[in-house]
């Protein structure tokens, strides 16, 4: 079988088994860590897997190949019941003008700082779609403009499948499935409301694309290769990526990553990229044609 991108093989399955009997007073959490040092599975930065591990390991006790000992405690999932953010008041001063008026812009990625609930509440508060935690390797970005902040961006892990984006890059499933992790995904833009200053999102992305590789490889010990992003076609018409010089590469179908009826059943989005070395193509397709 086949899960999360690792190969488990039947002599795998049989050394789990005994692995668990070896080691029958631990539970489910501590064997998932055990294995993942004994597989050596981790993360680009060096964390374990384990994680992935447990869900590995509980797809193959659903199915009947191994026994898992009980569940000692259930850890309830801290993302299901996340409170809002809260509001952190700023200077709302209106700021118009030219891009040259702004002097120099000023980037700073906030996760895991002390400008992370400022970031958080100004998305919650003035994009549209709110605030979401972002799942998988992901940073977070404040602009700032004379010490005032003037726009945020969330960077994320890339979808799993997207058709006309893997067709563009040329990629087979195996690609796709090892390379994932080389792409990220602009989740979130947002220029604050306040903020009128023209060719300022393109130039902001213009920005954000000389660094963010840099910024990627030291948070998660590994560089992108590509960036991407999804606009609402009932909204937007993605103007500032294309003068940014984005690339149109397709529309999603509407369908989700979970659906089982072959319908759309959510607004048709389109996908634009932005590749991030001349050689994106060779690199994401690790050299195959």
């Amino acid at each position: 079988m086949r899960y999360r991108g690792r190969e488990v093989t039947g002599e795998e399955v049989v050394f789990i088994r005994e692995f668990i009997a070896q080691n029958s007073g631990d539970s489910r959490w501590m064997l998932s860590r055990k294995l993942c040092q004994v597989w050596n599975w981790r993360q680009p930065n060096g964390a374990l897997r384990d994680m992935v591990c447990r869900g590995l390991m509980l797809q193959l006790s659903r199915a009947g190949h191994i026994e898992l000992p009980p569940t000692r405690m259930k850890i309830l999932n801290p993302l299901v019941h996340r409170q809002k953010p809260p509001r952190v008041e700023i200077d709302q001063t209106p700021i118009e003008g030219e891009l040259s008026d702004l002097g120099p812009i000023e980037f700073s990625q906030t996760r895991r700082t002390d400008a992370e609930a400022l970031f958080n509440s100004l998305i919650e508060e003035h994009h549209y779609l709110g605030y979401c935690q972002p799942v998988g390797e992901h940073l977070k970005y404040l602009v700032f403009a004379q010490g005032r902040p003037i726009a945020c961006l969330v960077w994320s892990s890339a979808p799993r499948h997207i058709g006309s984006r893997d067709r563009f890059i040329g990629w087979t499933k195996p690609l796709r499935e090892k390379n994932l992790s080389l792409i990220a995904c602009n989740t979130r833009f947002l220029i604050l409301p306040w903020v009128k200053v023209s060719c300022l999102a393109s130039h902001i992305l213009g920005k954000m694309a000389q660094r963010l590789s840099g910024d990627w490889e030291r948070f998660y010990r590994h560089p992108l290769y590509y960036l991407e992003t999804f606009v609402d076609r009932d909204r937007f018409h993605g103007t500032c990526y294309r003068a940014a010089n984005w690339v149109h590469v397709g529309k999603t179908t509407g369908r989700g990553k979970n659906d089982q009826t072959g319908r759309a059943n959510r607004s048709l989005k389109d996908v634009l990229g932005f590749p991030l070395s001349r050689d994106f193509r060779n690199r994401l397709c690790g050299g195959q044609p």
